[in-house]
């Protein structure tokens, strides 16, 4: 008898644990820059709690027109081929962290799979050249790179 009512306190508490209602999680928080500011703006979350890619991607069709526009720019050096994974999804913007530079500084991604290129902001990360680069969600929609993939990329420094 005692065994029994030991199961049927442990049954209660995963009865309440089914029925109880679930806490909302609130999407992630962003933070954007205005373009040619060079100023943090107010935060701009996804819409509607991101369940795509798309709706993490929180680039203006604008940003991504500029971003899109990199290929008529001259790239000052070539800095070297990298296999790039996701970086946060939640950060916004296009960048690349790289252990090509020690300097942040402007440059291009190419995309040699399908002849794409973006403007990116590259970002030193820790770590020898061949140890790979994280880019950003919006730069790996604009080059059309596969999100679950690591594309080879090429990456240069923009003249100035």
């Amino acid at each position: 008898m005692i065994i029994g009512l030991i199961l049927l306190l442990g049954a209660c508490a995963q009865v309440k644990r089914v029925f109880a209602p679930k806490a909302e999680v609130p999407p992630p928080q962003s933070t954007t820059t205005e373009p040619g500011s060079g100023s943090e703006s107010t935060p701009r979350p996804p819409a509607g709690g991101p369940q795509t890619a798309a709706a993490f991607d929180t680039t203006t069709p604008q940003e991504r027109a500029e971003a899109a526009a990199v290929a008529a720019k001259p790239a000052a050096r070539d800095l070297g081929v990298t296999i790039a994974s996701l970086g946060a999804p939640t950060e916004p913007g296009f960048w690349l962290k790289t252990p090509l530079v020690s300097a942040a500084a402007e440059g291009r991604v190419d995309y040699p799979a399908n002849g794409k290129s973006v403007a990116v902001d590259l970002i030193p990360l820790d770590g020898p050249e061949g140890a790979g680069s994280r880019m950003s969600l919006a730069a790996f929609r604009l080059l059309e790179a596969p999100l679950t993939g690591l594309p080879e990329v090429r990456v240069h420094l923009l003249a100035e």
